[in-house]
């Protein structure tokens, strides 16, 4: 069996709540990786190696179950690892058989950087079919930093098993998590559907493909890796994913520079003990000046310390981030000469360490009403205390999302996502949402990119129009129906114009094909133009039908603009929705088929409600 569904035998459906190998009808509803013909949306099993069965995981004593439990509660990077190999080994599994979800995406992805967002991106190629590598320079997650998190994404993490491997998410009202525990989260997910992952590898260039007079020795796009001879230099790829923050190794990507006024960011983490005392400190959830003038006076006043905002949040440790004035680090000693470059102003030269350790304690001790006991300072992965302090004048942007690049008949498809895309500001909790956004909008691309059915500078013009909007993006403008998000950036954006951006606009993205081949591609697209149009209309139709009965599921399933219309039901379910007292769906029948068009043609409807479908 597949190592998904050894999870789902050993966890039951509480380790996954979208089991994706639950097979209702052709119209089975599966989030964030449904392609658009759900008729191939239904996922398949791996062959079966073993005879494991929910009658042995049930066993308390069976060697799997343990280390199955002993995989889920593992917290650093390599015990999850360690579990992880130890499982498979037991159940006499193969984790990277990666077809054992949509067989027919066969696209190799190698993915730089295994934080949050490369995770992400992973395990939605995973489940599209494809075959993810990701290389990590790290060997262990010790980020301690706390991430907001926007409504849609615990929602999306939830589902993706995250109460199960990390029991406190989210409860309550917590809308916040660690950087080590989201990890820990998404590599256990990651490993259970297939994603390959190499600790302790860094990603140092792209290698050519080579086409030698004997063709059989030909080979495609390959990385350069440190370790040199680690057997991920050999791995051969049609796409490649950078995710590694951003300083952003993959080249090729310009990058665009917004600058603001001065903005300096301190982050400091505390040591949380989890005593009673600590846990009955209210944790403070963004303020910020202009909100609460009162409490950043008296804090400037009594400590002179002037903020514009800060935010505490109590996780695995007491996580502070802030937004401090110059003037009040130069007057408490933590920059000793003023400089207008910020370059120099928060240059390591021009920094007190001790003196800026004591601006972190003051502040997180007196925005906290003094009731923190022992703030001592949580190391990090250096040993030091963990305190930073950021530049944010200047924040980055790539000025595109994506690329091709072809050599000896061999394209590559490139783009960027989280940090590596869009440097986020801290203060205001976006990086990780937009960064999720930006997984999702890559895996659609891929499929895209897969399906044959789009050109490549129609796929690179897709993507851009879907980049447009995502610096934009808060958690008031996107789609609230997060049930109806999917890899398609048209059930998340809620202004998206994916024809934004015409192929002819983007040929300068494409490197390395032939100028003729280009203009003929952009012709084709141009003929295809007014078809697609049409296609797309078809597609935005029938996604706002779909919104508009969620609720009425139980009685019809729409999944196309035609068959599923033809009983009567979805149109009755429809004016029912916006004229409940003309039509009572209690009564409807699917196999009454006269009888339900009759009812929607009847003189009380006709006289009621308005012609809008022809």
């Amino acid at each position: 069996m597949s190592i998904y569904q050894l999870a789902m035998d050993l966890g039951g459906e509480e380790v996954f709540q979208r089991d994706i190998h639950k097979k209702e009808e052709a119209g089975s509803k599966i989030p964030f990786f449904r392609y658009e013909d759900q008729k191939e949306a239904i996922p398949r099993h791996a062959a079966t190696l073993g005879s494991y069965n929910n009658a042995t995981c049930a066993n308390d004593n069976d060697p799997v179950a343990i280390v199955f439990e002993q995989f889920c509660s593992a917290n650093t990077f390599q015990g999850i690892m360690t579990s992880f190999q130890q499982l498979c080994d037991l159940a006499e599994e193969k984790p990277r058989d990666h077809g054992v979800f949509y067989h027919r995406l066969k696209q190799k992805v190698l993915i730089i950087g295994g934080g949050p967002c490369g995770l992400r991106t992973g395990i939605e190629v995973a489940l599209l079919g494809g075959k993810a590598v990701i290389l990590e320079k790290r060997d262990r997650f010790s980020r301690n930093n706390v991430l907001h998190l926007w409504p849609y994404l615990i929602h999306d993490l939830k589902a993706l098993g995250a109460k199960k491997f990390f029991g406190k998410f989210c409860a309550g009202s917590i809308d916040h998590i660690s950087i080590r525990a989201l990890e820990c989260i998404l590599l256990k997910v990651a490993l259970l559907v297939g994603v390959e992952i190499h600790p302790g590898v860094t990603y140092l260039d792209l290698e050519e493909p080579v086409v030698p007079k004997d063709e059989d020795e030909s080979r495609g796009w390959r990385a350069k890796t440190s370790p040199p001879d680690h057997p991920a230099s050999e791995f051969e790829f049609d796409v490649l994913i950078g995710a590694d923050g951003k300083r952003n190794t993959l080249r090729g990507f310009r990058r665009k520079e917004f600058r603001g006024k001065l903005a300096i960011a301190i982050t400091a983490n505390f040591i949380n003990r989890n005593t009673q005392a600590e846990a009955s400190v209210e944790e403070i959830s963004g303020v910020a000046f202009i909100f609460n003038q009162k409490f950043f006076k008296d804090l400037n006043a009594q400590t002179g310390i002037d903020l514009e905002n800060i935010v505490y949040y109590k996780d695995d440790t007491h996580y502070f981030v802030m937004t401090a004035k110059k003037h009040s680090l130069l007057l408490k000693g933590v920059l000793m000469q003023d400089f207008d470059d910020p370059a120099l102003l928060l240059a390591k030269e021009n920094v007190n360490q001790e003196a800026l350790l004591a601006y972190a304690v003051e502040a997180a001790d007196v925005s906290t009403r003094h009731r923190l006991p022992n703030l001592e300072f949580a190391h990090n992965h250096f040993g030091q205390p963990d305190v930073a302090m950021f530049d944010f004048t200047s924040m980055f942007a790539a000025e595109h999302a994506s690329r091709v690049m072809e050599r000896h008949g061999y394209r590559l498809l490139e783009c960027l996502v989280g940090d590596s895309l869009l440097e986020p500001f801290w203060p205001t909790g976006s990086g990780c949402a937009r960064g999720f956004m930006g997984s999702l909008d890559a895996a659609w691309m891929i499929r895209s990119w897969a399906s044959g059915k789009m050109t490549p500078l129609e796929v690179l013009a897709e993507r851009e129009s879907a980049y447009q909007l995502l610096s934009q993006t808060t958690p008031e403008n996107v789609n609230k129906n997060f049930a109806m998000y999917t890899i398609d950036p048209s059930t998340r954006y809620v202004n998206l114009n994916p024809a934004f951006f015409k192929p002819q606009q983007v040929k300068s993205l494409y490197d390395g094909g032939d100028e003729d081949y280009l203009n003929e591609i952009v012709r084709i697209a141009e003929q295809k133009s007014s078809r697609y149009e049409m296609i797309r209309d078809s597609h935005n139709l029938l996604r706002w039908f779909q919104r508009q009965l969620e609720s009425y599921r139980h009685i019809v399933k729409v999944l196309d603009l035609s068959a599923s219309w033809q009983n009567g039901l979805a149109l009755c379910a429809l004016i029912h929705k916006y004229r409940p007292e003309l039509i009572d769906v209690r009564t409807l029948d699917h196999s009454k088929v006269t009888e339900n068009n009759q009812l929607i043609c009847g003189s009380r409807l006709n006289r009621s409600v308005p012609v809008f479908i022809t």
